[in-house]
């Protein structure tokens, strides 16, 4: 069921349009407030759908309670009613937030259209932030040591920004979820995060990938086709391995980061793009430098923040949690029950030597969650997770 709330000070009005609603449709549920404190009190108290506000009335007016109601409540959607003289400040309350206007007295069609409009958009924009919770679970970050801490609180501060974010370390250290998490906190979240693994690609093909071609530029160019910058336009690109970049490709980023301009293979028309670009290797950059294999310019473009994630022999003591994490995870991924770890399990797997990092951890709780008992015993690990 909708809630809708009504604030319209004019009471033959206000009766026109609950009438209005509630025959439209059974499910609303309609609630009246006969000026803009009212209607300000009931949006403290209760949950709405929807507010159609008047813009014109005593103690608050329609623009006031808007911007009061957009700090408490900023998802609700509002509906100005305007006489033929607010027509100004209608399309202004457009400016501040609301979602349309409509003129007295209200065209029958046209309100219910808009109504109907407003609470799809507000049930769409539900269940986006319920998506948004469960693709953020996905990318979770578990751990309390110091070392987990810092690149926490390091993305708190970065987030907000444009900075871009060069981050290191080891394979299976969990790279990709600084960057997931730079990115959902930042106000670019709403628009694309493009990963691209630059180690994945081959050399020949890694600057179509990222800029695009147009039709007839090489032998499989059937089309023309846009490259990830573009996808990512807005967002967020993610290069995934840069050290794995050729240098020729090296040369055309560097050349995005500079102009924000991309230009597709096989053409010279200039394509503007609004990303943010956050890298990512388990190289050491620097040293690639000095042998000539990465360019000291793009480096400088790119580490503007450092984030080096550290290995897990590092942060032994989240290993805990990051059982008992994988352990939720895989059980109900694999649709079987949760497992718990004894404490010599756990003991004995927080000495191993975790040269695959987290990634290796995930792999051997699941090999455990599988083939061991009831309760993953000391016996099991030294059975299933010998190393």
């Amino acid at each position: 069921m909708s809630k809708i709330l009504v604030v319209e000070d004019e009471s033959a009005i206000r009766r026109v349009l609950v009438k209005i609603l509630a025959e439209e449709n059974d499910d609303y549920n309609v609630v009246e407030a006969e000026d803009g404190k009212a209607g300000i009190d009931l949006i403290k108290k209760e949950d709405f759908d929807l507010v159609l506000c008047d813009i014109k009335m005593p103690k608050m007016d329609g623009v006031e309670v808007l911007e009061a109601a957009k700090k408490i409540k900023p998802e609700i959607p509002f509906i100005m009613i305007s006489g033929h003289g607010d027509l100004d400040t209608a399309v202004n309350t457009m400016r501040l937030g609301a979602y349309d206007y409509i003129s007295k007295p209200p065209d029958l069609n046209r309100l219910l259209t808009t109504v109907r409009n407003a609470l799809d958009r507000k049930e769409l924009a539900v269940e986006n932030k319920v998506l948004k919770k469960k693709i953020s679970k996905n990318y979770e970050m578990i751990g309390e040591s110091k070392e987990i801490g810092s690149i926490k609180d390091m993305i708190e501060k970065v987030s907000p920004t444009d900075a871009r974010v060069l981050i290191t370390g080891y394979n299976g250290t969990g790279k990709e979820l600084v960057a997931h998490w730079i990115h959902q906190k930042s106000p670019r979240s709403s628009a694309p995060f493009v990963e691209v693994n630059c180690a994945a690609i081959p050399s020949e093909l890694i600057e179509s990938e990222l800029f695009g071609h147009v039709k007839g530029a090489f032998t499989s160019a059937v089309k023309d086709r846009a490259g990830k910058f573009e996808a990512a336009n807005k967002g967020t690109i993610f290069l995934d391995e840069i050290g794995d970049m050729s240098l020729s490709a090296q040369a055309k980023v560097l050349r995005a980061l500079q102009e924000n301009k991309v230009s597709r293979v096989g053409s010279d028309k200039d394509i503007k793009v609004d990303v943010r670009v956050l890298a990512a290797t388990n190289k050491n950059l620097k040293k690639e430098i000095e042998e000539g294999k990465f360019r000291e310019d793009l480096y400088h473009r790119l580490a503007v923040i450092l984030i080096k994630v550290p290995a897990l022999n590092d942060r032994r003591d989240d290993i805990p949690l990051l059982i008992e994490h994988f352990s939720k995870k895989i059980a109900s991924e694999q649709g079987i029950g949760q497992k718990d770890f004894s404490k010599k399990a756990i003991d004995l797997l927080k000495g191993y030597d975790w040269t695959g990092n987290v990634r290796e951890l995930r792999n051997v709780v699941e090999r455990l969650i599988i083939l061991g008992g009831k309760e993953v015993s000391e016996e099991d690990v030294k059975l299933f997770a010998s190393k």
